[in-house]
């Protein structure tokens, strides 16, 4: 066999109803005002409800950015940082598909070390840190909380991607309860992107 190194996620949290547990996740981690990153289609479906009532229930303070598309363009991810200069947050909550995690990554990195994306592209271009980060993703699919990766649209027909350690979360919170009642169609492409991986991997 040959030799190789594995990293990934610090922390693996994996337990039906783990989100009722996020305020308390959030302090260990020393957030007190965490910003969470999402999009509409995850509040259309009332996802995002549960991860509010989760962290109010905890007596957590939270500001959120909701306007993350899918393959987001350089300029989503710079709104999101606006917002979260803004806001005066301290640390970063993705929730969601891969979309929100990969914007939730950059945001929590470019925020502490005043790096712009342009610095960063590429792999290992990452000079500064982050903010406290946690991903939790409401799919099976993309499996952003547990890489260092993400990926940015830059133009009409072109991507770049991020690829540092810095941008492994501290947690990965994992529910299945927050894959249930999702949109059939959402559930099936995400159930063949899993597949797909695997049938794909050396």
């Amino acid at each position: 066999m040959k030799p190789f190194v594995f990293n990934t996620t610090k922390s693996i949290i994996n337990e039906s109803g783990a989100l009722s547990n996020i305020a308390e996740i959030c302090r260990q981690q020393h957030m007190t005002k965490p910003l969470v990153v999402t999009d509409q289609g995850i509040i259309s479906v009332g996802l995002m409800a549960k991860l509010e009532a989760a962290l109010k229930a905890g007596d957590m303070e939270y500001t959120s950015y909701t306007d993350v598309v899918a393959d987001p363009p350089e300029s989503i991810v710079y709104s999101a940082l606006e917002v979260l200069k803004k806001g005066g947050n301290d640390g970063v909550i993705g929730f969601g598909g891969g979309s929100s995690m990969d914007t939730a990554k950059l945001i929590a990195l470019m925020a502490k070390s005043g790096e712009s994306l342009e610095d960063i592209y590429g792999v290992g271009n990452v000079k500064g840190q982050r903010l406290p980060l946690i991903l939790i993703p409401t799919t099976a699919g993309t499996g952003s909380e547990a890489t260092s990766v993400a990926i940015v649209t830059t133009g009409e027909t072109t991507k770049a991607g991020v690829v540092a350690p810095q941008l492994y979360p501290d947690v990965a919170l994992l529910d299945a309860e927050l894959t249930v009642g999702l949109p059939p169609h959402i559930t099936a492409a995400t159930g063949i992107a899993v597949s797909y991986t695997h049938l794909t991997l050396p």
